[in-house]
């Protein structure tokens, strides 16, 4: 069988036709890919971008709330106890009290809705756990806030004292909580916290004395005025006994004896 070159160059042209061809397929196919797979790689930057906002945000709304202003409310109404009841004073520091303490629960309920719409919360973490657990004693303090029984009653002294307990623990595990979610936003984003829990340590350690020392002026001031008045009292002590020796060491005045008398002596 007889092939001719000009049979052979149509067949050669043809392959390399077709071999053109589908070349240009799978470089669209690869482009098109590459599109593809850049556009998911940004819009999986953008989600992961938008998420860690998120989270950084809920960890403000939360530090602020159970980590400043909740012991803020606890150090102001400690300073009302040494005012006169029903003085202006006293009002001032506990509708201050009251005012944080709302401010804080509004927060800390912003913070807990944006845990559970943006975030997946399988609470199988101490952070997420406590979280939970916290807010519901949250919502508990203010409750019971709320309905305080007046001055006198029988009932003010247990009162006082479940309040006092629960707002105590609420402030501690707040404190824990914001350490546990520090850890949590370092361990999901990879992004150095460092420098805010030396400042949160700072502000917990600033804030523990001046509770310290709320406990101790009054005590302070007392001491002031016992160590003054012993000081008083001994001075007003020293001068009569001070007279006393003077006088045993003043001469005793005796008089002129003469030689009669002193032979019928």
């Amino acid at each position: 069988m007889h092939i001719s070159c000009k049979q052979v160059y149509i067949v050669v042209a043809s392959v390399y036709a077709v071999f053109l061809l589908f070349s240009d397929c799978i470089a669209h196919e690869e482009v098109n890919q590459f599109g593809s797979h850049k556009s998911s790689i940004n819009k999986f930057h953008k989600v992961n971008q938008q998420k860690t906002s998120d989270i950084a945000v809920h960890g403000l709304l939360l530090w602020a709330s159970t980590g400043f202003l909740m012991p803020l409310g606890i150090l102001t109404i400690r300073g009302s106890i040494k005012a006169e009841p029903g003085s202006r004073r006293s009002k001032v520091l506990f509708y201050l009290h009251v005012g944080f303490q709302m401010l804080s629960v509004l927060l800390a309920t912003v913070g807990a809705a944006m845990s559970l719409k943006k975030f997946e919360n399988s609470f199988d973490n101490n952070h997420q756990k406590l979280g939970l657990a916290l807010y519901g004693a949250i919502l508990m303090q203010a409750f019971i806030g709320f309905f305080r029984p007046h001055r006198g009653k029988k009932e003010r002294s247990y009162w006082y004292l479940i309040h006092w307990i629960l707002g105590t623990i609420v402030s501690l595990v707040g404190i824990i909580n914001i350490y546990t979610g520090l850890k949590a936003y370092h361990k999901r984003t990879l992004k150095s916290t460092t420098l805010w829990t030396i400042l949160f340590t700072l502000e917990v350690s600033f804030i523990g004395l001046v509770y310290l020392f709320q406990d101790k002026l009054e005590y302070m001031k007392k001491q002031g005025v016992i160590v003054g008045s012993e000081s008083v009292v001994s001075s007003n002590q020293d001068i009569p006994q001070r007279s006393q020796n003077q006088k045993e060491l003043l001469p005793v005045a005796c008089g002129k004896r003469n030689a009669l008398e002193n032979l019928f002596d």
